[in-house]
């Protein structure tokens, strides 16, 4: 009975092993909707994703999230190879939850998109003794803190009310319900409805709020062809997308269409976000002592909000790896902005 179980065990063993060698030919992204991250829907319904992952004898599921920070917690349980997601927020979920994480493409960033709404008031100082509505822990409370420091406020001076992305809508429709820090395209919505005030948004912090694919760093080193599948695929719709010819506004429409608004909503959208439409532009970026800087403080933040992990004694607890250097613990490194793959779409080598 022995060695019969214990053949059995080998040939499960066998057959676990040879299901994990067949899913490295099997990947899946995920993403929820904001301005920068369209293109992804795009992509896979056009077939620009697939188109990639066959040059590289590879599949690739993109996968619609409707919850933003689900879609991160769904990432870091594993559930999927790689997300889309903001600078902080891939140093304080996945991360910070033990998993190294790469950020394969640095797409845009934020100069506009985020913002904090008042009602009835368009002076920011108002926002003392208020209750604000945003999804806490993330850039968003960043944005809300960078912004009370410019008027002499602080956190304590407000009252954060955690609410998810998906409910910012209709919670902001209640009476009650005076002050809200969101993106687009909750945010235009937002802003469309009566005695509504942008009072601060992210074109104040300019490349603080970066859009970011991330995908986990050992699927990554394993499978190179699955980032350079990505990254050919995402400068493609990046080329289609930013001209002004037919194509290029079919192209933008479509992303519309999928974020509930039309062509001349999702372009405002684009105007309000600096998109890195060609690998060169996001090298800039990711190769400066800017993003060194920009996340030192992103760490400082989420060591003073306790958001980097239980027991983290300092700001520095995890390392983030950036061609200018590593900022935090160069033995635990868990967050890498890895260059390598934009430069080979740079040089024309995917």
């Amino acid at each position: 009975m022995k060695n019969s179980a214990k053949k059995v065990t080998v040939l499960l063993f066998s057959l676990l092993m040879s299901v994990n060698v067949m899913a490295k030919d099997n990947f899946s992204v995920c993403w929820s909707i904001y301005v920068g991250w369209m293109p992804w829907a795009y992509g896979a319904q056009e077939g620009i994703v697939k188109k990639w992952g066959d040059k590289y004898g590879i599949d690739i599921d993109v996968v619609q999230i409707n919850d933003y920070v689900e879609s991160m917690n769904q990432y870091t349980a594993g559930q999927f190879d790689a997300c889309t997601m903001t600078n902080m927020d891939a140093l304080t979920i996945p991360a910070a939850g033990g998993v190294d994480s790469t950020a394969l493409i640095v797409g845009d960033f934020s100069s506009g998109n985020d913002a904090i709404v008042l009602k009835g008031t368009d002076n920011l100082a108002d926002i003392k003794g208020q209750d604000v509505n945003l999804v806490e822990l993330s850039v968003s409370h960043y944005l809300l803190a960078r912004a009370l420091d410019t008027v002499g406020l602080s956190e304590s001076d407000v009252k954060v009310v955690n609410t998810s992305d998906a409910d910012m809508v209709s919670i902001y429709g209640t009476k009650d319900v005076t002050s809200v820090v969101t993106w687009n395209p909750l945010l235009s919505e937002i802003l469309s409805m009566p005695k509504s005030y942008n009072v601060f948004d992210s074109s104040d912090i300019p490349g603080e709020i970066i859009d970011l694919l991330i995908v986990n760093t050992d699927t990554l080193k394993d499978n190179p062809k699955l980032g350079k599948a990505l990254v050919g695929a995402w400068y493609e719709i990046m080329g289609l997308m930013s001209g002004t010819d037919q194509a290029a506004m079919d192209a933008r429409s479509a992303m519309a269409e999928a974020s509930e608004t039309d062509l001349e909503g999702y372009d405002a959208q684009l105007a309000s976000t600096e998109m890195f439409y060609t690998p060169k532009s996001a090298l800039d970026l990711t190769n400066s002592k800017e993003l060194f800087s920009t996340m030192k403080n992103v760490a400082e933040f989420s060591f003073d909000h306790g958001i980097l992990g239980d027991g983290a004694p300092d700001a520095g607890a995890i390392g983030i790896e950036m061609p200018a250097g590593v900022y935090g613990d160069k033995g635990n490194i868990k967050l890498r902005f890895n260059p390598t793959y934009m430069q080979m779409a740079a040089d024309g080598t995917l």
